[in-house]
């Protein structure tokens, strides 16, 4: 009897040798980014775990946040004035992600305030690089009366 081919396992190995390709030509400031964007994924997935009270989802995917966000915080060069600021908002996330998890009942406003965390530190970073790279940060609009 013949074995039935999946027809999108081509495309997937296609799309999973791109990504690998992708992550090993990256800048060190474009993986870190890549983290970001991981972690903001991740913490969406699990906040729709929670809203759909889908136990094993919600923990799966908030161990990967915190898997990220502990990645971030070992690997930061404390060589620089500004790692200490970093280290401590990591430290931050992981005490609120252990609360998440503690704390069911509290777990969905604590998984919203997180990733509205890593969203900033994730346009904090985008800034960064625009400015390392001499490009000039977004222009900041102030409203009269505001």
């Amino acid at each position: 009897m013949p074995v039935a081919r999946n027809p999108y396992a081509r495309q997937s190995n296609m799309m999973n040798q791109y990504q690998n390709t992708k992550i090993q030509q990256a800048k060190p400031e474009e993986l870190t980014l890549m983290l970001y964007d991981g972690a903001i994924k991740f913490c969406n997935i699990a906040i729709m775990g929670l809203e759909k009270e889908d136990e094993k989802k919600f923990t799966t995917y908030l161990l990967k946040v915190e898997n990220i966000i502990d990645y971030l915080n070992n690997t930061l060069d404390m060589k620089y004035p500004v790692a200490k600021d970093f280290e401590n908002v990591y430290n931050y996330l992981m005490k609120r992600l252990v609360e998440a998890d503690l704390h069911r009942e509290q777990s969905l406003e604590i998984m919203n305030e997180v990733n509205k965390h890593i969203h900033t530190m994730r346009d904090t970073w985008v800034e960064a690089i625009k400015i390392s790279r001499g490009q000039a940060p977004a222009p900041q609009t102030v409203q009269a009366g505001a």
